[in-house]
């Protein structure tokens, strides 16, 4: 039987994920999907579990990628319920401490007046049994010893409020049964650390499905995700490509004419609320937008030439630079939106890549495959698509993707498969949410396209269609 799994997995610093469709040898489907949404603090969660009308096994599950049982819903609400329990100790326990001083305090002010209350209440009944004993210097004895006493009657008045404390806090105890009730129930109904085996199993397995899906075509873009509105109108924002999922760091460059000034973030989350980043000044300003960060390395189009630069972020220096043989530069053959997008270096599952064009090419694109270490061209292959007509383009395993505009309404139009020097015309929409996008990069290690949309940093999801072949 088949197993067709949609997969989400959350979590604010990669916000990135995988669509997939496998064809197996029998000719069923499987179909994995992973999304990430920034902000979301759901856990895993098995949505549903059914049978198609193919007989095929059918599970939706959300799971995060770390902080597996933190995020898990159970331990949100376990959370809440001993917050609720925490706070509501604290109301009994400063209640109870003030009721308890209030009343030692009182107890011992009526244990010193009970001699003179004794008094008053013996005088008192000597005079209803034998008025005429009532003389005018006892009655005033009388309202002195009774003006002592008076502090008495606040006394009174604040067990009376007390009461009414005491009445509050057995409410508040039977609150705190009631909660105590449901993290008993909760405690019991899961054994959190078998769950969270369970879990970290479950993700293994997943990854290592994702791993050997490997390459496919792309057949489906997902609705934007804007992670942040920041900078100006052009720019561009990345993650690294190739290093482990463990680094988190975001970069960020704005603007396309001469810039200069790189921001690093530690995480995802740090870019999306501003904060925690440092800042590299490159000794040479780039031109457009079209950079990206491959293994530590920030790869990017000097201003005013063909020179590509790699710029090590650890070292904080340029370690390489090397002429693009015959590429135009300087807004000759940029993307339809301009903005000195001549040179647009990239990177996919199998490398690093550059897209450009020449003057002897007729200004069609040309896709370079691109020597890390050397920045030497390997491979090259002219697209014969036109670059001024082109919004952006992307790689995706060997895989050229062009979109047709930058501005509203723009779709992926073209694909050119250099493992087969093949193209097509494609027609996949996506939605264009701020209407002028300047950047558009996939990211291999994360699966997403990541966008600079009109001072908004944007995120795609993509469906990706595979096939497998084994040995029966």
């Amino acid at each position: 039987m088949a197993m067709v799994t949609n997969w989400m997995s959350q979590t604010l610093p990669s916000l990135v994920g995988l669509n997939g469709t496998i064809i197996s040898p029998e000719g069923t489907h499987e179909r994995i999907v992973s999304g990430l949404y920034p902000g979301s603090e759901e856990g895993w969660q098995v949505y549903s579990t059914a049978s198609d009308p193919d007989g095929r096994c059918v599970c939706t599950v959300v799971a995060p990628a770390q902080n597996l049982c933190k995020r898990d819903p159970r331990s949100r609400q376990l959370r809440l319920l001993t917050e609720q329990v925490c706070l509501c100790l604290c109301n009994v326990s400063q209640s109870m401490e003030v009721v308890d001083l209030r009343t030692s305090r009182d107890l011992q002010y009526v244990r010193d007046s009970e001699p003179l209350l004794r008094g008053v209440d013996g005088r008192i009944h000597t005079y209803v049994a034998n008025p005429r004993s009532l003389t005018v210097k006892g009655l005033q004895e009388l309202k002195g010893q009774m003006s002592q006493l008076r502090p008495l009657l606040s006394v009174v008045e604040q067990y009376r409020t007390d009461l009414q404390t005491l009445a509050t806090l057995r409410v508040e105890l039977l609150n705190l049964s009631i909660i105590l009730t449901a993290i008993q129930e909760e405690i019991g109904a899961y054994d959190y650390e078998e769950l969270q085996q369970r879990v970290l199993l479950l993700e293994t397995r997943l990854h290592a499905c994702m791993n050997k899906l490997g390459c496919g075509r792309l057949t489906g873009v997902s609705s934007p995700i804007t992670v942040r509105a920041s900078g100006s109108r052009f720019g561009s924002w990345m993650t690294d490509a190739m290093i482990p999922s463990s680094d988190s760091r975001v970069w960020s460059m704005d603007g396309y004419y001469k810039g200069r000034r790189v921001l690093e973030y530690r995480t995802m989350g740090d870019f999306t609320k501003g904060q925690n980043f440092v800042q590299h000044l490159l000794p040479h300003p780039w031109a457009g937008t079209g950079h990206v960060v491959y293994n530590g390395s920030l790869y990017y189009n000097k201003h005013q030439s063909n020179i590509l630069v790699q710029y090590h972020f650890r070292s904080r220096s340029v370690v390489l630079q090397r002429s693009l043989s015959g590429a135009g530069y300087n807004n000759t053959f940029p993307y339809s939106w301009g903005g000195s997008s001549d040179i647009d270096l990239m990177a996919d599952e199998t490398g690093l890549w550059a897209v450009y064009t020449s003057i002897p090419n007729a200004g069609n694109i040309l896709v370079s495959r691109l020597d890390p270490r050397s920045l030497e061209v390997l491979q090259s292959w002219d697209t014969g698509f036109p670059k001024r007509s082109a919004g952006e383009a992307f790689m995706i395993c060997g895989t050229l993707y062009v979109t047709n505009s930058h501005l509203a309404g723009s779709k992926v139009h073209f694909a050119y498969h250099t493992n087969s020097s093949t193209y097509e015309y494609t027609d996949i929409p996506f939605h264009n949410q701020y209407s002028h996008i300047s950047m558009m990069d996939y990211n291999p290690r994360e699966r997403a396209l990541y966008t600079w949309n009109n001072g908004h940093q944007v995120l795609y999801n993509v469906t990706l269609f595979h096939v497998i072949r084994s040995d029966g």
